[in-house]
Order: C-alpha cells, then structure tokens, then sequence
C-alpha cells in the first residue's frame, strides 16, 4: 500500500511560495525606494529673444526689445540656482543667455539647433538633478520638450518671444510642464500658464 504524502508536499509548497512572495516583495520595496536616490531634474527653454529683421542675415542679433528680454531673464533666473546653459549656435539664441551666463558665471555649452536627442540625452546623463537653461528657436522649444516627456506643443508663432516651458522631470521618470509667459507681451497676447500631465 503506497502513502502519499500529502501533508507534507503541501506544506513545502506553501514554504515555497511564502518565500517566493516574500522575495518578490522585497524587490518592489527596494525598487520603490531607489526611487528615491533619482534627482529631480528641472529643464528651462525659451524660444531666443527679438531679433533685427535682416531678410538676407541668416544670423541676426538681438534687437533692443530682444536684449531687453534677454536682460529679464538675467533677472528672472540669477538666484534660480542655474547649473548648466545650452544656446544654438545662432547669435540671437547666445545673446539670449548671455546676460544669464554672465551674471552666474557660467559657460553656454553650445549645441547644433538639429541635434535635440543629443541635447536631452547630455542633459538626463550629464546634468541629471539640475536645473538647466536652454535658448532654441521656435520649432526646436517645443521638440525639446516632448523629447524630454512634456508632450506635444505646437510650434511658437513666429511674433511670439515670451514663451516659456518649465519641464520638472520626476525621480520616476515622470515628466510635468508648466507653460507661461514672461516679460513683455509678444504675438497674439500675454496667455497663461498652463500645468500639464
């Protein structure tokens, strides 16, 4: 007469899946906190200020109202604990950080205006848990932001200089983006910020 036995398989099993879970459990607690050892990154773009009106000047400087702009953001951001500051390589993009870079003391690292993966890849490995600056142009504000997580925004007006995109990128990986304008009305009228998922 064969025993099975039973009891004892039984309870093995439930050894086994007890510590199964037990592990199991473990992970999602260690991975929920190594959450926490991920900085917060802040990203700040801004399409460059004014610039003169020179048809056959690809690569004009800023007009007075564009320095002028370029000023408040010098005023706006000297105290915002600023670590790093991108600008393309066009003049009104590096006349638009300048007074910025200048009063932090900081070198503007300059990028290709076609290259935005590369910019956001240095910015997540480079200057994670920053606060980084950037001055694009109008189609190349918004890319950045969706390649950072913010979502799609369209392209700015070609009269509109104070958009700003605040892009706070989460331990998570989770991105927020808060919209405003700034300065000196520009384009189709002042707006307001808008805070989006």
């Amino acid at each position: 007469m064969d025993e099975t036995p039973e009891p004892r398989t039984r309870l093995r099993t439930i050894i086994v899946f007890s510590m199964f879970f037990a592990v199991l459990g473990a992970v999602v607690v260690f991975a929920y906190f190594a959450t926490f050892s991920r900085p917060v990154t802040t990203v700040i773009i801004v399409r460059h200020a004014e610039k003169n009106i020179e048809p056959t000047n690809p690569d004009p400087d800023l007009s007075p109202a564009g320095q002028a702009r370029a000023q408040e953001l010098a005023r706006m951001f000297g105290g915002a604990g600023v670590n790093a500051i991108y600008a393309t390589q066009y003049k009104r993009t590096q006349q638009t950080v300048k007074p910025l870079a200048d009063r932090l003391g900081l070198a503007v690292t300059t990028i290709d205006a076609k290259k935005t993966t590369e910019l956001v890849q240095q910015i997540i490995t480079k200057n994670r848990g920053q606060t980084v600056f950037i001055a694009g142009h109008n189609n190349t504000a918004p890319e950045i932001v969706a390649a950072l997580g913010g979502g799609n925004f369209p392209v700015i007006p070609e009269s509109e200089f104070d958009n700003m995109f605040i892009v706070t990128i989460y331990r998570s990986g989770r991105a927020r983006v808060l919209r405003i304008k700034y300065g000196t009305a520009s384009g189709a009228g002042g707006g307001s910020g808008t805070m989006l998922p």
